[in-house]
């Protein structure tokens, strides 16, 4: 009976171990510049939903804790600057944990036709607001389309050859050619020359009072190469100011002067009646434009839990930090005619952003946190993913690494 159970454990390990792999690999793949695999990463795909469709119960909890590693053991990383280097190990073991539950719930059935509608729904479930699992992503360079109704046609099909008998259950796959997706087509380049910068500045340097003369050098010396260059535009990461620049006249003014020979877009802090703001600042002309985040960071930059733990949670592990506030809608910044949408990290992967389908997007990010990490490339896989949904081109300025234009 001991081994009879061992065997049976050993069946499910190795289960969920495939099942986590197929629906993880487009991500490594990425990271490491594999090219050109859309039928492998078709096949990995499909036998990964079909893993979650079809296996026992215990492999379908042990696969959702191996994604929750594969896609976010590089979470704990921040704890690092918070004088906590300890919680690395514990945060990657609770998002395990986290979605070997969210994924667990399709083993509320061994029935494949109730896991694939349990699945279409965990869809539209972001655990503790934090949206950065998107059970649909595997599908974004197969050849097979990932919007919402081309995934309920594939985990139909895939749940129908699972519980018809043949010769219909191969008939059943014929659905899979519903949800092809013909190669993208973005939409045109803007009619501007932009320039984008990547830093990089270490975590652990980049808020230490002693480095802010440099940074501001660099920056402006970032900016007047772009201006030589005879660029339109320029795009800084995310706080590469590190200070509340509203409350430096002397910067402002600079940056004013910059801007009449360039527009600029720079990420930095704003303090106002109280209260903390990540925000980018928007140069042009000699004007100075401010853009709020809409979409905050969970547990980076606001607390998703109850008031009252919510406080505690934040003085205790981030000493107060996390207390920003967030604006009611986004921001458009016009350059030149041409109108881009604002967006801060976190945001260029939240739907909020892509109300009205923006044609252009600006977005700036500080990666330092997680490197090093597959972090920036499962933050460039899903600006992917809402790129290509709303047609945007996304122009993408970051600190360490993810700098590029994603379309």
């Amino acid at each position: 009976m001991t081994l009879f159970s061992r065997q049976n454990f050993l069946a499910d390990f190795l289960a969920a171990s495939a099942i986590a792999l197929g629906f993880s690999f487009f991500i490594y793949a990425e990271h490491f510049g594999l090219r050109h695999i859309a039928a492998l990463e078709t096949v990995l795909a499909l036998g990964a939903y079909y893993g979650m469709l079809t296996a026992s119960r215990r492999s379908i909890l042990l696969a959702g804790f191996f994604i929750g590693l594969f896609w976010f053991y590089w979470i704990g990383y921040s704890f690092r600057y918070y004088g906590m280097p300890w919680m690395q190990l514990p945060m990657a073991l609770f998002f395990g944990l986290v979605y070997s539950l969210y994924f667990g719930t399709l083993a509320l059935s061994e029935r494949p036709y109730v896991r694939a509608p349990l699945l279409f729904a965990l869809t539209f479930l972001a655990p503790f607001g934090f949206n950065w699992m998107v059970p649909e992503l595997p599908l974004l360079f197969t050849w097979l389309g990932f919007e919402k109704w081309q995934f309920a046609l594939i985990l139909a099909s895939l749940a129908l050859f699972a519980t018809l008998k043949s010769p219909w259950r191969f008939a059943a796959l014929i659905l899979l050619a519903g949800a092809y997706a013909p190669p993208y087509s973005p939409p045109p380049m803007p009619p501007l020359k932009v320039k984008l910068v990547q830093t990089r500045t270490p975590q652990s340097l980049k808020w230490k009072r002693s480095y802010q003369m440099r940074a501001i050098a660099e920056n402006f010396a970032a900016i007047d190469d772009a201006v030589a260059q005879k660029y339109d535009l320029v795009v800084l990461p995310e706080s590469v100011f590190p200070l509340f620049l509203n409350r430096r006249p002397e910067l402002l003014e600079r940056l004013k002067a910059r801007s009449k020979s360039i527009a600029i877009v720079t990420g930095a802090l704003m303090y106002d009646d109280g209260h903390n703001y990540n925000v980018t600042y928007f140069f042009s002309d000699g004007k100075m434009q401010i853009a709020k985040k809409m979409v905050l960071v969970p547990f980076g930059e606001y607390i998703p839990l109850p008031r009252w733990i919510g406080h505690w949670v934040n003085d205790l592990i981030f000493d107060g930090a996390s207390d920003y506030l967030a604006a009611e809608h986004p921001t458009d910044f016009v350059i030149d005619g041409v109108p881009f949408r604002n967006a801060v990290c976190y945001e260029a992967t939240a739907e909020p952003l892509y109300a009205g389908d923006p044609k252009y997007m600006i977005a700036i990010s500080n990666n330092a946190w997680f490197m090093p990490s597959i972090e920036p490339t499962l933050q460039k896989l899903l600006m992917r993913y809402y790129a290509r949904r709303h047609h945007t081109i996304i122009f993408h300025s970051a600190n360490a690494a993810g700098t590029g234009i994603v379309k």
